[in-house]
């Protein structure tokens, strides 16, 4: 519980950022049905994947807890849920105790590591249904080992109720586990195991219609589907964890560690058979929709394993007993974590507790705009808004519980999804595009097509405009 603690204040707590915009709408929509009179398509798909705003919105329902100190206990339990499923696969893979916290407080240091290019962490600044899938998956693996392939299960279900995709990833190591638990290990049979994962990653993915052009503005503004768009440092995030692996199969061997040995070998074979998947989907352009399926978000339980080794060898062999050892290793490590997440919101306070004013400009406007507009108001700002300097990736509809036309940042995330939302996503992106060089012309025009009455501009505004609202970012103004 403490180290969770201290892993929220090193990370940094964001409820609103982020892929929050995605998934927080659908929360809140179940609470208060008049919320989002249009634009529901653009998060509905989502949640209509998954239980989790059902989830959340039933224990805040029957806790009658405040909506953000909700969040925030579902969020600090998604952390303590994943340290505590990492500390008991640590102790499963190592006898010593101080192996087992020495995997631990790696996984608390580096919550916010990036995973190669795919745009993931380990577990998110907020609360999302991957924060779930996370712990889930790794409690999974762990069964997976104990042999209780029952309670396995139930907590991969578990997972594939909170996200549609995350799931797949430790539901097809555990079927690799078992196969190559039931046939000799020798090269000969790799090409049967890759061709049988390579089948189970497309397990419940809806592969839709074939990509139309608006579909394939969304899917190349997310460079991250792309395996070929990846920098060489993140594809040495591929690789080097892979690597890393084989090598620590074999000390484990050394040391006749027979579970451990055969654990980091499964997983690096589990890497490399979703690394060309990947390939597979990524790089035949007729293949574009399946980029979507995003194989390589494999690495994201692979990076949670490979920590859990790596901690587990450093609090074995090198941590060992001396306090400054540990110190001189995990103080560095959280000031290096904590500085890199104050460069990523500086607008905004490191950890924005509940029921705490926001700092940020920009989430001060949207929450004079939950207070004071209509709830069925419609509004427009600049689609690129989330990537404006300073404006932290907060999320207008997750924040100010109001509508607004399509975006081209998470809106475009959805569509890179469902295909079937491209045209009437990219319709709205160019109806508001160039924005800044909108007038009173312009926004008559939004407002007699899609009903727009409201806009947030940034200072100084537009001449002529009645702003009831203005601060040092933005002003918020009505459409007479």
């Amino acid at each position: 519980m403490l180290l969770a603690a201290a892993a929220l204040l090193t990370h940094g707590y964001h409820p609103y950022a982020e892929d929050a915009e995605i998934y927080l709408p659908g929360v809140e929509r179940i609470l208060n049905p008049s919320l989002f009179p249009t634009g529901q398509e653009f998060f509905g798909s989502h949640a209509g994947m998954t239980l989790f705003p059902n989830l959340v919105a039933f224990t805040l329902r029957v806790t009658h807890v405040n909506f953000e100190i909700g969040l925030f206990v579902w969020h600090f339990a998604s952390i303590f849920l994943s340290l505590l499923a990492c500390w008991k696969l640590s102790r499963l893979l190592f006898e010593a105790e101080r192996a087992q916290w020495g995997s631990t407080c790696l996984i608390a240091a580096l919550l916010t590591v990036p995973v190669a290019g795919t745009a993931l962490y380990i577990v998110d600044q907020y609360l999302n249904p991957r924060n779930l899938a996370a712990f889930a998956a790794v409690f999974a693996v762990t069964e997976v080992f104990n042999r209780k392939y029952v309670i396995a299960l139930l907590w991969i279900a578990f997972a594939a109720c909170v996200h549609p995709l995350m799931w797949v990833f430790p539901f097809s190591f555990g079927a690799l586990w078992i196969v190559t638990e039931q046939v000799e290990r020798r090269w000969a049979r790799f090409a049967q195991r890759k061709q049988m994962l390579s089948s189970l990653v497309l397990l419940g993915i809806p592969l839709g219609p074939a990509a139309s052009a608006a579909y394939h503005q969304s899917a190349r503004m997310h460079s991250y589907f792309y395996i070929q768009d990846w920098r060489w440092y993140e594809w040495l995030g591929i690789f080097g964890p892979l690597a890393i692996l084989w090598w620590l199969a074999r000390v484990a061997k050394d040391h006749g560690r027979t579970l451990l040995a055969r654990a980091c070998r499964g997983f690096a074979l589990y890497g490399i058979i979703y690394f060309f998947v990947a390939l597979v989907v990524d790089l035949p352009s007729s293949f574009e929709s399946l980029a979507r399926i995003q194989p390589l978000r494999s690495l994201h339980l692979l990076y949670m394993f490979l920590f859990v080794v790596i901690g587990g060898f450093l609090g074995e062999n090198i941590l060992r007993n001396h306090v400054w050892r540990w110190l001189g290793l995990f103080a560095p490590l959280a000031t290096g974590m904590f500085v890199a997440q104050l460069s990523l919101f500086p607008a905004s306070a490191h950890v924005e507790w509940p029921g705490i004013a926001p700092r940020n400009p920009w989430a001060q406007a949207f929450i004079w705009i939950r207070s004071n507009t209509p709830t069925d108001a419609i509004f427009a700002l600049d689609p690129d808004y989330m990537r404006l300097p300073n404006e932290d990736v907060i999320g207008f509809r997750c924040l100010a519980e109001r509508s607004r036309l399509a975006d081209t940042v998470k809106d475009g995330g959805a569509v890179s999804m469902f295909p079937a939302l491209a045209d009437r996503w990219w319709e709205q992106v160019q109806a508001q595009s160039p924005w800044k060089s909108f007038h009173a012309e312009e926004f008559a025009r939004l407002h007699d097509k899609y009903g727009v009455s409201w806009i947030v501009v940034q200072q100084p505004g537009i001449a002529g405009s009645s702003c009831p609202y203005e601060d040092s970012a933005v002003r918020v103004c009505r459409l007479e």
